[in-house]
């Protein structure tokens, strides 16, 4: 009897949990379906923020930096104390010492008003502008106060982005163009080989240089098209991009052409292996080099849709309902001919 009831109990909460799971089942796959809704959009807005937050730390921000810097030493006009002292000590002070708002301003012999800030004298017009926008707490000295009034008066956003760009691509032209001459060839090959001789970071630059080769490089890859090989062996199919014909020698021993293939590795195609294969022993696939590079990316996950084995599947289950349809229309309309014919024949 315990026996029995612990059978009906486990047997009783087996079928609530499968109830659960059933319950729980549409609200699952209607959240699945909203997520992968959702994670495209929302990763590609990701990755261009986090590619532009680095644009911004390593390219814009230095590049400011160094356009403020140039801008300040190119306008600044900072004067000494002891300058100042020393024209005081031959003009009259009444004349010169001047009230101007809340600052008591100095009248140079070039008819320019200075502010004292600190142990140094500034013009006025910055003192000014700045405090009229100051953006930070009250700075303590000239070098701060050049610093705001150049990005108030010359360093705009609106201006400061599109120099930015504009001289980071004048940079690279000019780069490039250098790195095409004789002498710039020269040390491109000296620093790379320098690279190649240090541990870890030949590592990272090797793989980094490989993405970005394959990326940025203007020479093509003649891929005629992609096959499936047996590789590594019997029974294991792999794809392929076919880069031409193998070695002479090659196909001499193998007694037929040979075909030389790049076998990329996933999820990075830029990287592979190359190997000869007799022609017989390949299978062109019907697909465009695009979509191998997008199967190789996702790691399979991406198949083309006219290659998927469901809608391979459906096709063929359409095709032979289509025929069965045709063939039952071809024999009833044979039946209904019939029996026309055979009154035909009786009446003559």
């Amino acid at each position: 009897m315990k026996s029995q009831s612990k059978n009906n109990r486990s047997a009783s909460d087996v079928g609530s949990s499968n109830w659960l799971r059933h319950s729980f089942s549409p609200f699952r796959t209607a959240t699945l379906r909203g997520l992968g809704f959702v994670l495209p959009p929302l990763l590609t807005i990701v990755f261009f923020i986090w590619v532009w937050g680095i644009i911004n730390s390593y390219i814009v921000v230095p590049v400011d930096s160094a356009l403020c810097s140039a801008t300040v030493w190119l306008v600044e006009d900072i004067r000494s104390n002891e300058e100042i002292q020393a024209q005081l000590a031959t003009g009259n002070p009444a004349t010169l010492l001047k009230q101007q708002g809340d600052h008591q301003t100095f009248q140079a012999k070039d008819g320019v008003a200075l502010v004292q800030i600190g142990k140094q004298w500034l013009p006025y017009s910055v003192v000014e502008t700045v405090n009229q926008s100051p953006g930070n707490p009250v700075f303590a000295t000239a070098n701060e106060y050049y610093d705001r009034y150049v990005r108030l008066r010359y360093l705009k956003p609106r201006l400061v982005v599109p120099a930015t760009i504009a001289i980071f691509i004048s940079a690279l032209y000019l780069m490039g163009k250098f790195l095409t001459v004789g002498m710039g060839r020269f040390l491109w090959h000296q620093s790379e080989n320098l690279i190649s001789q240090i541990p870890i970071i030949r590592n990272v630059y090797s793989s980094v240089k490989q993405i970005t080769d394959f990326a940025f490089s203007e020479a093509e890859f003649e891929y005629t098209r992609v096959v499936a090989v047996e590789y590594p062996r019997r029974g294991i199919w792999s794809m392929g991009f076919v880069t031409g014909e193998g070695f002479r020698d090659v196909s001499t021993a193998a007694g037929q052409p040979v075909l030389t293939i790049l076998m990329p590795t996933s999820p990075m195609p830029v990287t592979g292996f190359t190997i000869s294969v007799p022609k017989s022993e390949t299978i062109d696939l019907n697909i465009t080099i695009d979509q191998a590079i997008q199967f190789c990316v996702s790691c399979g996950v991406v198949v083309p849709e006219h290659q998927q084995t469901s809608s391979a599947l459906e096709g063929e289950v359409r095709r032979r309902f289509e025929q069965v349809q045709n063939a039952a229309a071809s024999s009833e309309s044979g039946n209904l001919a019939g029996p026309n014919t055979h009154n035909e024949t009786s009446s003559e």
